[in-house]
């Protein structure tokens, strides 16, 4: 009996081992994958090396996130654990909290010791060394904390706002800190929020504007000055898809149209594409249907307007800045939008090479605390 317990013991090793080895094969294998359907973003991709890199963390942080990202069979594995916490009649699954309301919730990530620090730095550091440049920061709260009635009864919205406030203190007093969650917080029983997806609605960003409008210096248009046009009221956006929590209703996407006649081209530099849109509609017809603005997430996008009197403006942002962007045609000549988790050029010498008078660094908060890319700003300059 003793002899048939160790064998048993023995084989149930065995199997495990070969099944750990097979998935370790099977990831070395396995294609490199650019999108997640079922967490409904772009998964990081292998970065490349270079010392400076190595010396300041940022490969490290990129590859560990790349391990992650594309290991084997990583939805299944995903869907598996939702589907296990919903039996099990948990709130909280893959880092989503199930609200009030239908609000399924982004969890607050906390930044490893030092990392906040390090970002701040880099951002000082790069609007130093462009003196005369109007530099801006847009840190943006989430769900999370302008909706804190929606969460979870044991859970706050303390955590995030305290480390917005620790952003705010320490970047240089020569960087405008554009502080949108009062404003946002006063519209709160407004659709500022979707309910399953990570980001801000349109009348979010259009909020959000107003207040960009103060620190700048320019009159930003009323609603009245828009024709919204609801776009979709069929979208389950990546909270939905991340979670695996099913029983909820879709959400709507508004465009907000200038009721005046804009011209404006858009050019994708990496793609060597332009159009003569802001929006991508047949996007519309996707799983993804938030990329239509913008089509998404891109290195280099520039746009030119007939408006802003010779202003040009760089934006270095996260997706939050999509639905955002539409708002700021009519305020500058040129628009350049960089996502620095594509961008390989220097942000510098695109400044400068462009005359570039205006800078805004808008992200939300759990990006910005998520991003190792930001502290690569450090090295241009």
């Amino acid at each position: 009996m003793l002899r048939d317990d160790k064998l048993s013991k023995w084989m149930l090793g065995l199997v495990f081992l070969m099944f750990i080895g097979g998935l370790l094969v099977l990831n070395t294998g396995a294609p490199t994958r650019e999108f997640s359907e079922s967490e409904n973003r772009m998964l990081e991709q292998l970065p490349s090396f270079s010392l400076e890199k190595g010396m300041n963390g940022t490969f490290t942080a990129h590859f560990e996130k790349y391990l992650s990202d594309q290991f084997v069979f990583r939805d299944f594995w995903i869907g598996v654990k939702s589907e296990a916490d919903r039996l099990m009649g948990k709130k909280e699954s893959n880092g989503v909290y199930v609200g009030k309301d239908g609000f399924l919730i982004q969890k607050f990530g906390k930044p490893e010791d030092g990392d906040l620090e390090e970002k701040a730095e880099a951002i000082n550091g790069f609007a130093k060394s462009l003196p005369g440049l109007h530099t801006y920061m847009m840190l943006v709260p989430t769900a999370a904390s302008v909706l804190e009635e929606k969460l979870p009864a044991h859970v706050t919205g303390d955590e995030e706002r305290t480390y917005m406030e620790k952003v705010k203190e320490a970047l240089s007093k020569d960087i405008a800190f554009v502080d949108v969650y009062p404003a946002l917080r006063s519209k709160k029983e407004e659709y500022l929020y979707y309910k399953t997806d990570h980001h801000w609605t349109t009348r979010g960003a259009y909020y959000a504007y107003q207040e960009l409008g103060k620190q700048m210096g320019f009159t930003p248009r009323m609603q009245a000055d828009f024709r919204i046009e609801r776009a979709t009221d069929d979208f389950y956006g990546s909270l939905f898809s991340k979670s695996g929590f099913r029983h909820v209703l879709p959400d709507s996407i508004d465009l907000y149209l200038p009721k005046d006649d804009e011209a404006y081209s858009v050019e994708y530099a990496s793609e060597k594409r332009s159009t003569y849109s802001l929006y991508e509609r047949e996007n519309l017809k996707k799983k993804d249907k938030y990329t239509v603005f913008l089509n998404g997430n891109h290195p280099l996008i520039k746009i030119t307007t007939g408006s802003g009197d010779g202003k040009k403006l760089v934006v270095v942002k996260d997706s939050y800045a999509n639905c955002f962007l539409p708002f700021l045609t009519a305020h500058f000549e040129e628009i350049y939008v960089v996502d620095l988790r594509y961008y390989e050029d220097r942000l510098d010498e695109l400044i400068q090479e462009n005359h570039i008078t205006d800078v805004l660094l808008l992200y939300n908060v759990n990006t910005f605390l998520e991003d190792p890319s930001i502290k690569e700003l450090a090295s241009q300059r």
